[in-house]
């Protein structure tokens, strides 16, 4: 068939996936996540290579396509694994229990969403990584969330939204690197000029957190004592715990490379829950010869799930970890999309729906509001951040020169729309990783991550209203 498909043949295998997702979530609830979306995702991929071969697109270009986006993701996954044993060996060393015992005695509950979404931004504007930040100070500040009596999914969306925040804002992230780089533009200049939309964004949020924060119905804690006692007779809990924490922010803050970084804090935790957690240890590994009960303890930790008992009950909850084993659905959900963003990719379908898009771009407000459009959609169908980057950052670099609008526009509205829309996508590495790792499904956070979501409305906002849109030169 020499016949070019059309835009509604392009788009109809995301409508076939949006409906199968829709059944999915209808009939298994949260635990659509546990395969249901992963097959969703596949037999969508197999209606899209049908629909190619039906339009004479080569298997084996969707085949190059599967092939080249793996690999491309294969960092991604190694990263997620090691937040899997990072997870387990905190809990064995003490560390996560360590910020519990020490939060619930400074945090106010009242105050604790916007504690939550600040600190989770100071963190994430140090290290870089919102990735990071969540699976560490966000599942501590999640443990002491859930003490309080905290809405997980209110609290959930205030860690992201501070992670995502300083995610942007930090000149450590990769994503603010890439989205400067690939619009031509200076990195601090870039970063000065996301301001203007990214304030007015968190300061909304914080506002409305406040707010839900002060009509929030908390447990109230008469016995904190002897939760601190609890918490203190399982592990040893000092100040020195933190030193891990420290020493992962500083390694990412000296650009080791993600991986580096994680595995070096996996050993150091591991080290620590064997100086320091003797009971743990002992516990763990069920053995009288200490060697062996200490690397039954650690591989546990990190491969697999390991569960720990205090005399009370409002902990144990918290002292779960499921390590790496943990992740696997996660990664599976990330290779299924990945497969599927291919499909679409090699297939050709994706490149004509963006075309399709790109005409409505006659205008400069309609050119920002296509380009984050098309940054949103990437998300859907491709399922990484880098790529929704990446690839609308290519498209249409000249169209914003042509317009005479400043390169800092581009990259301002590449992350007001690729980075902070990726975790709220279950089936984008971002929303599959971050879900895992609080344990609260996408569906139930999305709502509260004002941050993200305030974020692509207000750079649509500014470019419609005119507001501090730069220009390459004076017309």
């Amino acid at each position: 068939m020499n016949k070019k498909p059309t835009f509604f043949i392009a788009i109809s295998p995301i409508i076939f996936l949006v409906i199968f997702l829709f059944i999915n979530v209808s009939v298994y609830g949260d635990l659509c996540l546990n395969g249901p979306n992963q097959i969703a995702l596949l037999v969508s991929s197999f209606f899209c290579s049908i629909l190619g071969q039906i339009y004479s697109i080569s298997w084996d270009n969707i085949l190059i396509k599967i092939k080249e986006n793996i690999q491309k993701t294969s960092s991604a996954i190694i990263i997620i694994l090691l937040i899997g044993s990072l997870t387990g060996t905190w809990l064995i060393s003490g560390v996560i229990p360590a910020f519990i015992y020490y939060g619930i005695q400074i945090i106010n509950p009242k105050y604790f969403f916007v504690t939550a979404c600040v600190v989770s931004s100071i963190v994430s504007i140090t290290s870089g990584s919102s990735w990071s930040t969540i699976a560490t100070i966000g599942i501590a500040l999640l443990g002491i969330g859930n003490i309080f009596g905290i809405s997980e999914s209110i609290l959930a969306g205030a860690i992201i939204s501070g992670a995502y925040f300083g995610d942007k804002m930090s000149p450590l992230s990769d994503t603010t690197n890439l989205a400067s780089a690939i619009s031509d533009s200076k990195l601090f200049e870039h970063i000065n000029y996301m301001t203007l939309t990214t304030i007015p964004s968190i300061f909304i949020s914080l506002i409305i957190f406040f707010i839900l924060g002060l009509n929030q119905n908390n447990n109230e804690i008469s016995n904190i004592s002897d939760l601190l006692l609890s918490i203190d007779g399982l592990f040893y809990i000092s100040p020195i715990l933190f030193l891990i924490p420290i020493t992962l922010f500083f390694l990412i803050y000296k650009q080791f490379s993600p991986i580096i970084s994680l595995f070096s804090t996996i050993i150091l935790s591991s080290i620590f829950a064997i100086i320091f957690q003797p009971n743990i240890i002992q516990s763990i590994g069920n053995n009288e010869n200490y060697f062996i009960s200490s690397f039954i303890s650690v591989i546990n930790s990190m491969s697999g799930e390991i569960s720990l008992e205090s005399d009370n009950s409002l902990i144990n909850n918290l002292l779960k970890s499921k390590g790496m084993a943990g992740m696997l659905n996660t990664v599976w959900l990330i290779l299924a999309a990945i497969i599927f963003g291919a499909s679409m990719e090699g297939s050709g379908f994706l490149n004509l729906i963006t075309n399709f898009l790109s005409k409505f771009a006659k205008s400069k407000s309609s050119l920002i509001l296509t380009t984050s459009g098309t940054c949103v959609l990437f998300n859907l169908t491709v399922s990484d951040q880098y790529l929704s980057i990446l690839v609308p950052g290519k498209m249409f670099n000249s169209a914003f020169k042509k317009k005479n609008l400043a390169n800092v526009n581009l990259s301002r509205t590449l992350e007001d729309s690729a980075t902070v829309t990726s975790v709220l996508i279950p089936w984008n590495t971002c929303g599959a990783t971050q879900s895992a790792i609080l344990g609260v499904s996408t569906f139930m956070y999305f709502p509260f991550c004002f941050f993200n979501i305030i974020s692509p409305f207000m750079t649509i906002i500014f470019a419609y209203l005119n507001i501090k849109i730069k220009k390459l030169k004076n017309e």
